[in-house]
């Protein structure tokens, strides 16, 4: 078995439409998959863990690091800046591993300019009464807040055309389901088939 470069995984959704769990839900039954920590200028909700999480810096960190090219993609969202590190992603993907980023359509829209082959994947909640529910579920926010939150969710989910893969996620298990079967699907591939089990295919045909 020959070893292929690993899959980009992109998964984007609005606040609150419950990505982040579905992620963490991935890694934990699948080693074969890497996220990608990114960037934020913005601060550590109470249960985030710097390097864990996100990697939390400041806005000047981040501008250096922004000036140096060293930023795959970059975006400002909730006014604050948000970066997904280069080497990050290729040291991952080149060792065979399958790599999820999760950004926001604007940082979507950037990777796939430099990996065409990447996969994308929009999450959207059952409903706008949903979202608002688990956005005030999360007692962080004022209502003032929220309904920003709301405004700017539905600016992001306009750009749900932009992806491959749609799931809704109103049943959880449902939903990691689905994007379980969009991962298998890719590493089921012809071509990386072909290179993965070349010596088998010699054998066989």
């Amino acid at each position: 078995m020959t070893m292929t470069t690993g899959n980009l995984f992109i998964i984007t959704a609005a606040s609150g439409a419950g990505k982040t769990s579905l992620i963490k839900a991935l890694l934990a039954k699948d080693a074969h998959l890497k996220l990608s920590i990114s960037h934020t200028t913005r601060k550590p909700r109470p249960s985030e863990v710097d390097g864990l999480d996100y990697h939390f810096v400041d806005d000047a960190a981040f501008l250096k690091t922004l000036g140096e090219a060293q930023f795959l993609e970059s975006a400002l969202v909730h006014d604050a800046r948000y970066g997904t590190s280069q080497a990050a992603v290729e040291a991952p993907l080149a060792a065979g591993f399958d790599v999820i980023l999760e950004i926001d359509w604007q940082g979507a829209e950037q990777v796939r300019r430099l990996y065409p082959k990447a996969v994308s994947i929009f999450v959207l909640p059952p409903s706008i009464e949903a979202l608002e529910r688990r956005l005030t579920g999360r007692g962080q926010d004022s209502a003032e807040v929220i309904a920003k939150r709301v405004a700017a969710a539905r600016t992001e989910m306009r750009h749900v055309g932009e992806f491959d893969y749609v799931t809704i996620n109103d049943d959880f298990d449902e939903a990691l389901q689905d994007i379980s079967a969009i991962i298998r699907a890719q590493r089921l591939v012809g071509s990386a088939q072909m290179q993965r089990y070349a010596s088998l295919i010699q054998t066989l045909t």
